[in-house]
């Protein structure tokens, strides 16, 4: 069988194009991404930009092009924080649907659910760890936290790469008031959470966490079977940090390893994840190149949401 699963954040177009096996392994044929900053301007306006709406309505016609050319027999969807928050989302949704495709507004929690069941399919997770899941988007960040024995608990804050950054971010580079300000909000979600937990593995999906990892790797050249699994100290996220915010966002675009279509939004969303490694006492963290695109993927073949 031949899936096509559509994850249209509030950064970022996602397509991951992939086929199943009688013996339940799925091999990739395409994974395609495309930055079109849904969630531009959403955080103030409530509503969405019409260009960056058009350009995401774009990518999604050209991703969808893609799957019917490769014989997909299904297409599943997913759209996340910036429609949620969008007072016209349902509009773009209808206007998605006129190209083709139906586009599931998806909740906070579905959308942990679904990074859950990537991270547990996708990585060699020992069952009997404590685990701390983050996924950081452009407008929120998921938060999984699974234990041995106990119920999966998840909650959605709405703490993104986009969101700070056009919430705090005044000065390029960064001024040491931005950075500050910045660690007060993160950590005052974080802590609203209430959560008293010890994880023994902290593992981050999504393009923040990845491209703080080719940046900390100096890629040229952007390596997934590099990138997934990869352990990062914390001693690392800080210094990739501390770089990103000696820059202007011309020399940031530059670096090894950036994708220059995230260098605006990456020093928020870098912090984020520091900010949350060491709120939770974690010196290390496993980067996922497998995120919600992967959880649909997985919940189409039949992966089942625990009680």
């Amino acid at each position: 069988m031949k899936i096509a699963a559509l994850d249209v954040g509030t950064n970022t177009v996602l397509m991951l194009i992939a086929e199943s096996a009688p013996d339940g392994t799925v091999r990739t044929l395409a994974d395609l991404s495309r930055i079109t900053r849904m969630g531009q301007g959403v955080d103030k306006n409530h509503r969405l930009d019409p260009q960056a709406a058009a350009r995401t309505l774009e990518a999604i016609t050209d991703f969808v092009a893609e799957a019917h050319a490769r014989g997909v027999d299904k297409i599943v969807s997913a759209a996340t924080a910036a429609l949620r928050d969008a007072s016209d989302g349902d509009q773009f949704v209808a206007r998605v649907r006129k190209a083709g495709v139906e586009l599931d507004l998806i909740s906070g929690e579905t959308e942990a659910w679904l990074s859950y069941l990537a991270v547990t399919r996708g990585l060699p997770i020992d069952p009997s760890s404590k685990l701390l899941i983050i996924d950081i988007g452009g407008g929120s960040t998921e938060f999984i936290r699974a234990e041995p024995g106990a119920k999966l608990e998840m909650a959605s804050l709405q703490i993104g790469s986009v969101r700070m950054t056009e919430r705090i971010i005044r000065s390029d580079p960064p001024s040491a008031h931005d950075a500050a300000e910045l660690r007060v909000a993160i950590d005052h979600a974080i802590k609203a959470l209430g959560w008293n937990y010890h994880p023994d593995r902290m593992v981050a999906i999504a393009g923040t966490a990845t491209t703080v990892c080719a940046v900390a790797l100096e890629m040229q050249t952007y390596d997934r079977e590099r990138i997934h699994g990869c352990k990062l100290a914390r001693t690392e996220v800080e210094r990739v940090i501390g770089k990103l915010g000696s820059l202007p966002l011309a020399e940031r675009r530059t670096l090894p390893g950036m994708e220059p279509g995230r260098a605006d939004v990456i020093f928020a969303g870098a912090a984020i994840l520091e900010r949350v490694m060491c709120e939770f006492e974690c010196d290390s963290v496993i980067v996922s190149d497998q995120g919600v695109r992967w959880g649909l993927v997985w919940r189409e073949l039949g992966a089942q949401k625990p009680a």
